[in-house]
Order: structure tokens, then sequence, then C-alpha cells
């Protein structure tokens, strides 16, 4: 399996989710300078958190106009797995790969801490080792993580099984308790939470670790 982490000025998670990836893989993934203007030929693409650009503007906003992001868009779009954690999950909805946007915490605090989340469904590549219903711990580390999309986006995403996770408990404001979501053809997931920081038993536990197992079992 060969796996790429994006790396933007700002980025703080990338090395995390590189450590997790080989943990799961058996080596390192490729990691891309966003300023890059190719990648190779990839099974999956990893847009980590951190504060890109300083977080100016919006969040994200900077970030999904590096010119790296013109070929994730194409490889996005041709079936490529992309999956985008807390600052990536803000990148891609701003680069229009996902729906909604993510906006201030609802209590206008930074919020870092393990929180709930229940998995919507099982049967996607990101998620195929968990179980529909299952109740994870996972952390998050975030001041705009405050999902919104107006009301038709939110039912037909629904209806569509876009939502990816939900938190047990509204931590941030999040419409309808969202943590993540998938694109309509469900190669793109973008979630607050950090699935890389628990994927050890030395960080204290491995809910995460399922999620890169998975993408290893079905990409490789």
């Amino acid at each position: 399996m060969k796996a790429a982490v994006i790396v933007f000025p700002g980025s703080n998670c990338d090395r995390d989710v590189a450590v997790a990836l080989k943990a799961s893989m058996g080596h390192m993934p490729l990691m891309v300078w966003h300023r890059d203007t190719e990648l190779p030929l990839l099974d999956l693409i990893v847009v980590p958190g951190g504060f890109s650009y300083g977080d100016y503007l919006r969040s994200g906003a900077m970030a999904a106009h590096s010119p790296i992001m013109r070929e994730v868009k194409t490889r996005a779009e041709q079936g490529v797995p992309v999956l985008g954690i807390c600052n990536g999950f803000q990148i891609l909805t701003e680069a229009g790969l996902l729906p909604g946007a993510l906006m201030r915490n609802a209590g206008l605090k930074f919020i870092c801490r393990d929180v709930g989340l229940t998995v919507e469904h099982s049967d996607s590549i990101f998620t195929a080792k968990y179980e529909a219903g299952q109740s994870l711990r996972i952390p998050v580390a975030h001041h705009d993580g405050n999902y919104f999309a107006d009301e038709e986006t939110l039912n037909r995403i629904e209806g569509n099984g876009q939502v990816a996770f939900r938190y047990a408990e509204n931590i941030n404001g999040s419409a309808r308790n969202i943590a993540g979501v998938y694109n309509e053809k469900r190669n793109v997931l973008g979630m607050m939470p950090h699935p890389e920081r628990l994927a050890d038993p030395e960080l204290g536990g491995t809910d995460g670790k399922p999620m890169f197992d998975a993408l290893v079992e079905a990409l490789s």
C-alpha cells in the first residue's frame, strides 16, 4: 500500500498520522509538501491536523488553494481515498470535496480532550473494522469544529448515509452532533476527532487504530 501525508506550513499532526500509518502498513508514508504539484500513484492521501497557515482568514481556507490540492482534488474525483483529520477536514470542506463548513465552537473556546463518538456505518473502507453503533473514545483538539450545513444539505447527507461519526455529547454545537462526513462516493472522509492520537496502547488507547488497519486491509 502506498500512502501520502500532505504537509502544510503549520501542520502539527502530520508526523503523528504518519506513525499511525506506519504501524498499520509496516512502512512510512510519503510526506508531500503543499507546494508540490504532482503526486505519484497512491492508494491513500491523508490531509492531517494542525493549523495550516496559522488559521488566518478561516481555518483551512488558504491551505485549500495550495498547489498540491489541485492534484488531491483530481485524485479524489478519480476515486482515490482521502482522509482529512481536524484541520484536514476544514481544508477538504474549503476545497469543495466535502459538504458543509466548520465554524467557531459554540462556546468560543478551544476544546482539547477525549470525547465519545458513535460510528454511524461500518460499510466504508474507513470504518470496516468498527461496528455500526459502536462507541469510541477519540481525542479532539480544535477551536473551529462546529459543523454547519443548511437543512437541505443536512437532510441530503443523512439520506445518502454520508454521516460517518456523531458526538455522543455535542461539545462544539455541530449540527445534528456530526463529527465526520463522507462525500457522496464515500471515498473521502473528513472528521474533527484525531484517530491517530489513540492508535497505540502507549498513547492510552487504541480506538483509532482500527481505522488505519481497515484502510490497509482494503487498499493493500
